[in-house]
């Protein structure tokens, strides 16, 4: 199976005899969809709650349902694709998420949506894992941080249209297009997929070596990962709208998570066939490639939640107003994107995180110098700033962390650092969510203090002005809010540049991978 980039058999490669370049962009297809559909429901919420005669709060179980099926799949899907065989896995991954994004788009009530969606996230948690894998399977050492760059488009590209596309559906048809829209795409997937990937004799073998003597089932270590990473998901999902620890409902899912996670690591690291290899991480690289993917998916999806939101309610914007400024960074993630992928092979990926995470640093310190008069061009611009550096984030970390697996193990490395990506998104969410709750208290109350009515400077004001000085009082404190968390995002980036000095520079191509 002769690849295209290095003229060397790549014995795992999925191309067989086809460009592998061409085969990259079509399994890209259904990745970018998946990753898509993480954001672009949010602003449909209100439309959702409102047709299907559900509450605000009821609605919000459409994104918590997803992002909880979601977790517990990605970790699991490295061994998913080995026993199934990882074509098979990836295009019955590809078939659950059309399926059922048909069906969320025909959902008659909220209840049964919400059972769709669980399917969508089972669907799409795969995908994005087993792309990867394909990625580093199908291109020599030296080319792989240009190919992912183009599968950095799929992951980083999407959260920011995600936004402006479903206010744009939603506004302009009604919000069931969102999901049916991944129909089309799915089967143009399943069609071109399914003619040109190949399962190679290297990757077939692993299946045999996998199921020699029968299919061997973790049940336990399953069991834990569905407890441990489903109970998290909820706790960080809805941890700020219950009220965190006060909440017995959050309170108990938050032992269990914690005490599921804990067996989790204690139970996986002693079987002989393991659910989730985490012995991996006894590879410098990949271990700190891991935290560092943690790093950037929490600042990425952080912001991605944030600036709209900031947009909508302070600036008052519509949610298609407040996506376009997200756009704009991802055009510029798009532009820089494959000029950090060739840069892979000649400088050395630690450089390159940390000038991304230098300029991520400096762009939440910008952020954080926000106010109430700030117009659209200024805020798209700040994205822009800060869209630059995701790229030398994200194609560095990729390329670097299969740096000494073994080719066999591409597939359980994918499935744990797209595991701390997603991890560190949710983290991001729950972070913003309840800094701007907590800090808004804050400052509406430091703020409220200056205008008290036993004040001298305010003893003579009209009784009809006290309301608008108190929604003048909230919207600043709300703003002062933003600020906090553009500023501590900037230090999170600026705390983990000592992360990089860990990681050592790859074998040279063709050394033996270590075990």
């Amino acid at each position: 199976m002769p690849s295209a980039a290095s003229g060397h058999p790549l014995e795992r490669s999925a191309a067989g005899h086809r460009n592998p370049w061409l085969v990259a962009v079509v399994v890209s297809m259904a990745t970018f969809m998946e990753v898509l559909d993480t954001s672009v429901a949010n602003v449909s919420l209100p439309h959702i709650a409102g047709n299907l005669a559900a509450t605000q709060d009821e609605s919000t179980w459409v994104l918590t349902s997803y992002l909880v099926s979601n977790a517990i799949v990605l970790p699991i899907s490295g061994w998913l694709a080995t026993v199934i065989g990882r074509k098979r896995f990836y295009l019955s991954c590809v078939a659950l998420f059309g399926v059922s994004s048909f069906l969320c788009g025909l959902a008659p009530s909220l209840g049964m949506l919400v059972f769709f969606r669980v399917l969508q996230g089972i669907g799409g948690g795969g995908l994005a894992p087993t792309e990867q894998s394909i990625l580093a399977d199908m291109f020599p050492p030296e080319k792989r941080g240009q190919a992912f760059a183009l599968y950095g488009i799929a992951v980083v590209v999407a959260p920011t249209l995600g936004p402006t596309l479903g206010g744009w559906i939603t506004d302009n048809f009604t919000w069931r297009w969102i999901f049916l829209i991944n129909v089309p795409v799915c089967l143009a997937s399943l069609f071109l997929a399914g003619r040109m990937l190949v399962d190679p004799p290297a990757v077939q073998r692993d299946r045999e070596r996998a199921l020699h003597g029968g299919l061997k089932i973790d049940y336990l270590g399953f069991a834990l990962v569905a407890l441990g990473l489903g109970c998290l998901q909820v706790v960080l999902d809805k941890g700020q709208e219950d009220d965190w620890f006060a909440s017995p409902f959050i309170l108990v899912f938050a032992i269990v998570a914690g005490l599921s996670l804990l067996f989790l690591v204690v139970w996986e690291l002693a079987q002989e066939h393991p659910i989730i290899d985490l012995s991996l991480m006894k590879n410098r690289n990949f271990a700190a490639s891991m935290v560092v993917m943690f790093v950037t998916g929490f600042i990425l999806i952080g912001t991605t939640q944030v600036i709209p939101r900031f947009l909508q309610t302070i600036l008052g914007y519509s949610a298609m107003q407040a996506g376009l400024a997200l756009t704009a960074g991802g055009c510029a993630t798009l532009l820089v994107m494959p000029l950090v992928g060739s840069l892979t092979s000649k400088v050395p990926a630690k450089y390159l995180i940390v000038i991304g995470l230098v300029i991520e640093c400096f762009a939440c310190f910008h952020l954080s110098g926000i106010n109430t008069e700030i117009n659209f061009g200024h805020m798209a611009m700040a994205r822009v700033f800060q869209a630059v550096g995701l790229p030398f984030l994200f194609v560095p970390i990729s390329a670097i962390a299969y740096a000494g697996i073994p080719a066999g193990k591409n597939d359980d490395a994918s499935a744990l650092i797209n595991t701390m990506r997603n991890l560190g998104g949710s983290f991001g969410i729950s972070f913003a969510t309840t800094l701007l709750a907590q800090r808004g208290q804050f400052h509406h109350s430091r703020l409220a203090e200056s205008v008290s009515g036993y004040a001298p400077a305010w003893q003579h004001q009209p009784m009809d002005a006290w309301g608008e000085i108190a929604q003048r009082v909230t919207r600043q404190a709300t703003m002062l809010s933003y600020i906090d968390i553009f500023w501590l995002l900037g230090w999170m980036a600026a705390l983990a540049i000592p992360i990089t000095f860990i990681l050592r520079r790859p074998p040279p191509h063709g050394a033996p991978a270590a075990h």
